[in-house]
């Protein structure tokens, strides 16, 4: 009888216990677990041999269920087994036609559409790694990205030749070989593709043809902006897109679900999470060519859907639609993805319903990643020893006037307190690898801290400033360096202002980011002296960012200064221009701000200031 009630009081006990000292105990049971489950398939596969690849699951898939719906898109369905074999034709036709060698780098230049799907799962088969274009930048940028990857295959869809034919030359002077998605193409030189396609087998590809590759072999290239210069290809490997196979399924998605995917393919969101995600899954895809607010749950609820992915705007722009009496009438109850504002996450629960929201944090180059799997509002993730042990990482002080981390007399870094901001740093290992950019050994060794905490120890530098607090949740603080981050997009100051600075009547340009009332992340603001003899040509400015730059890192802002400031290092000096902003009460030198009515640049008035940060002026 003793021992009866002892248990018995333990068993009240200890769940009261459980509940004020650790109230996430569960949870982290769980989401542990979770972890050791990824881990183990994951290892299993590693060891599978021939090699199994992320493209091998989806031949799985094709087989187990080849009638079950992968894509959804304009109306039209595609299965398992349609993707499979459009794949295989657009791989044979590869074969037959194209100028390169299985394995060799292609690069796709193609906006969010089925064929984008297909021809990559197409080169996968081939073993050929896959750079993503930016269907957005033109020019100067897009040869760049181009080039940095050594590719001698680019495909394109037929809407984006024009954009293709402004760099003819350089690629000719390549020996590019050129493949446009259409039946006739309109430039010499270029290749129709569609025609070709069409009349190819659509028998299985060898799996010969990707013996080559190993783990560490690149599986595709995705672009991102870093704090100086144009894009860097960020590789990412085949150990890489493997472990991507988990992301949805990590979260609780499984066949049964529709997944709405509108955020870019080219982008690490939408093709590792959305895309590689789903084949892991088995799930359906439901994809659009771009995002549209107005048209985004009438959608959801017309295809069932289940899963959203988001970016931070994309919440926010939902919540700023005109309020309806059917906005909790769907089926969505899981949103995945980043960069989502406290305020904005309850407005999007209260409004939208309870939808549960996974926030994480991840980067395309990075070794390290964290997971809010708890939904406490704000938070990035939650830290455990486990995951430190797997992934060892720290935050570190951080002098944000050096713009360098801090280091004590022995040459080493500080780690942060729990409470305070500080630099996040990953651990280099072979479990957690950072590759690096292609053909850009510079950036890629900048990404690199050493002698962190003993001498020649190695860490990624992510450039993000985070803070643990009491109860272990992590958060986003800012960004450190000079790159910005607008319309989900990270905008490098540099590469814009090497744009503006090739304009004639620009003498030097200090490119940054502004905050604006109301809206996620910084816009671009330059503060730009005029050459000697010249003067401001507002539409001529227009034009010239308009042809190099796509919208969202186009400064919105002009501040013409008699001088830019710089540092005792000639580094340009932001900290003050940032405070100041676009203000024109605050700023004495004289504002413009870029009217996409007028096609100009118009000057700042107190008017248009109150109208932008009243909403009124959609930026």
């Amino acid at each position: 009888m003793y021992i009866s009630t002892v248990t018995l009081a333990t068993l009240v006990i200890i769940p009261v216990l459980l509940k004020i000292f650790a109230p996430y105990f569960w949870e982290d049971v769980f989401y542990l677990k979770e972890l050791v489950r990824i881990l183990l398939t994951f290892v299993s596969r590693r060891k599978r041999r021939p090699l199994f690849l992320a493209v091998d699951r989806f031949i799985e898939q094709s087989a187990l269920h080849p009638n079950r719906t992968f894509i959804l898109f304009e109306n039209k369905s595609y299965s398992y087994q349609d993707a499979d074999k459009e794949s295989n034709k657009i791989a044979n036709a590869l074969r037959s036609h194209a100028c390169s060698q299985s394995g060799e780098t292609v690069a796709l230049f193609m906006r969010n559409e089925p064929t984008f799907m297909f021809t990559w799962l197409a080169l996968a088969k081939l073993g050929c790694p896959v750079a993503f274009l930016n269907h957005n930048i033109r020019s100067k940028s897009l040869l760049h990205c181009f080039s940095c990857c050594d590719a001698k295959v680019l495909i394109a869809a037929v809407d984006l030749e024009d954009a293709l034919t402004e760099i003819k030359t350089a690629l000719e002077e390549k020996g590019v070989c050129v493949f446009i998605m259409t039946k006739e193409c309109n430039t010499p030189q270029f290749i129709s593709f569609t025609d070709k396609v069409e009349s190819a087998s659509d028998l299985p590809v060898c799996r010969s043809l990707r013996s080559q590759i190993t783990f560490k072999s690149p599986a595709v290239y995705i672009y991102t902006s870093g704090t100086t210069g144009l894009p860097k290809a960020a590789m990412v490997s085949q150990t890489r897109l493997l472990a991507a196979l988990a992301v949805l399924a990590s979260n609780g998605v499984t066949a049964g679900d529709v997944i709405y995917l509108n955020l870019p393919l080219y982008h690490t969101a939408g093709f590792l999470i959305g895309f590689i995600g789903t084949i892991e899954t088995g799930s359906s895809i439901v994809l659009r060519r771009k995002f549209s607010a107005s048209q985004f749950w009438d959608e959801c609820r017309k295809y069932n859907v289940t899963v959203i992915q988001y970016i931070g705007e994309v919440i926010r722009y939902l919540c700023n639609t005109p309020k309806k009496q059917n906005d909790k009438d769907h089926k969505v109850r899981l949103a995945i993805g980043n960069g989502l504002r406290t305020d904005v996450w309850r407005k999007f629960l209260n409004r939208f319903g309870n939808i549960q929201i996974r926030e994480f944090y991840a980067s395309t180059e990075g070794n390290v990643g964290f997971v809010n799997y708890i939904g406490k509002i704000g938070a990035i993730g939650r830290v455990n020893l486990f995951h430190k042990t797997l992934f060892p990482y720290a935050l570190i002080k951080y002098d944000t006037e050096r713009d360098e981390p801090m280091r004590n007399a022995k040459g080493l870094c500080i780690k942060a307190p729990k409470g305070e901001t500080g630099l996040l740093v990953s651990k280099i290992t072979d479990i957690a690898p950072f590759v690096g950019y292609a053909n850009n050994q510079q950036q890629t060794e900048k990404k690199r801290l050493r002698n962190v905490f003993k001498n020649g120890d190695l860490y990624f530098n992510s450039g993000d400033l985070l803070r643990i607090d009491s109860e272990n949740f992590i958060y986003f603080q800012d960004r450190v360096g000079d790159t910005f981050r607008w319309k989900g997009e990270n905008v490098a100051t540099t590469e814009v202002s090497d744009i503006v600075t090739m304009i004639d009547f620009v003498e030097e340009a200090n490119v940054y980011g502004v905050q604006v009332p109301g809206h996620e992340g910084r816009i671009g603001m330059a503060a730009i002296t005029i050459t000697k003899g010249k003067e401001l040509d507002c539409k001529n400015m227009f034009s010239h960012v308009a042809s190099y730059l796509p919208a969202y890192a186009q400064p919105r802002f002009i501040r013409i200064q008699n001088c830019v400031e710089v540092t005792g290092t000639f580094k340009q000096m932001k900290k003050t221009l940032v405070e100041e902003g676009f203000n024109p009460t605050l700023v004495t030198d004289p504002l413009f701000f870029l009217d996409d009515k007028d096609k100009s640049y118009v000057p700042m008035t107190e008017d248009i200031f109150q109208a932008i940060v009243c909403g009124n002026i959609k930026l």
